[in-house]
């Protein structure tokens, strides 16, 4: 039985994908800053670590087999002021400088690092939607969230000079009811009004929880995969389609279409706006053409299930 070590295991992507790894029978140990009130359950266990004192139990890594990096302070829920840019991208630099201490100095097994990564390495889109998206190879965008994914992606990356295989995971909007954009999305629909964001033309590229856990846990049992990979799903949309399909999923035919201006955006989220109102097509074809096949292809199922899961 394999060992999962996993940093940010606390979050939305932590936790789901903690309990899949679990139900495909592998072990998790979760990094965290604290255990008070973190009760170990069948599977998963916790283990201390402080990036700030620069300390990690030994005893976890040494158990691991594989990493899973998804430590980073939420880029989106609080003002981009100076110090809050700088805790985003020191949050990921510094804990990936953790680890590789850790590993190069310390005995261990650890096969493989799976690191997140975000869409946000890209810029605006350059052709109109649809089109056929944004590669890995595309060089990462000048802008904060395009620099702070370049320097996230290259702390972990001399990881693969101690004999690890690396993996970048660049995520798109995740859908999920237990957090992170969808709760957003929805939350005007309690009042039966579908807020359409700006013009509504930008492209969402968007991935359903249920395969962003099990793109993790393909990539973790695939040697041949390394470097970077889009996790996406096939069908990214205009930020009018998502909404007006969740709300007709939501709420049939008893809903308002509203367009929220670009400029009230601006007012309530200052230079967070530009990622709100950024139209970013993002493509799967890598991850895809690696051998991964989708349970949510198509944004209507994944609606459907999220929704349905929701009443249940």
């Amino acid at each position: 039985m394999q060992t999962i070590l996993i940093t940010g295991g606390t979050g939305l992507v932590g936790n789901a994908l903690a309990n899949a790894l679990v139900e495909k029978g592998y072990q998790v140990i979760i990094l965290t800053r604290d255990k008070a009130g973190k009760q170990p359950t069948a599977g998963i266990s916790f283990a201390l670590w402080d990036v700030g004192k620069r300390s990690i139990d030994l005893d976890a890594l040494e158990s691991a087999d594989h990493i899973v990096h998804l430590a980073g302070a939420a880029v989106l829920d609080k003002k981009w002021t100076p110090a809050y840019q700088k805790e985003i991208v020191d949050s990921r630099v510094e804990s990936s400088a953790l680890l590789l201490s850790a590993l190069k100095d310390h005995p261990n097994k650890v096969r493989s690092i799976i690191s997140a990564s975000a869409i946000g390495w890209y810029g605006e889109d350059k052709l109109p939607f649809p089109n056929e998206g944004f590669k890995e190879t595309t060089p990462a965008d000048c802008a904060f969230l395009g620099e702070t994914c370049r320097l996230w992606e290259a702390s972990i990356e001399p990881a693969e000079a101690l004999g690890k295989r690396v993996v970048k995971l660049r995520i798109g909007i995740v859908l999920s009811n237990d957090g992170g954009a969808f709760p957003e999305f929805k939350r005007s629909l309690r009042f039966r009004i579908a807020a359409i964001l700006g013009n509504g033309q930008q492209a969402i590229s968007w991935i359903h929880i249920e395969d962003l856990c099990r793109m993790f846990i393909y990539t973790i049992e695939n040697k041949n995969m390394h470097g970077s990979y889009n996790a996406v799903a096939p069908g990214p949309v205009t930020n009018k389609s998502f909404m007006l399909r969740l709300a007709k999923i939501a709420r049939g035919k008893f809903f308002i279409p509203i367009h929220v201006p670009a400029f009230v955006l601006k007012i309530m989220l200052g230079t967070r706006s530009i990622e709100v109102l950024k139209s970013t097509t993002v493509s799967c074809e890598k991850i895809t053409g690696a051998g991964y096949k989708f349970l949510y292809p198509e944004l209507g199922q994944a609606l459907e299930d999220l929704v349905q899961a929701k009443d249940r």
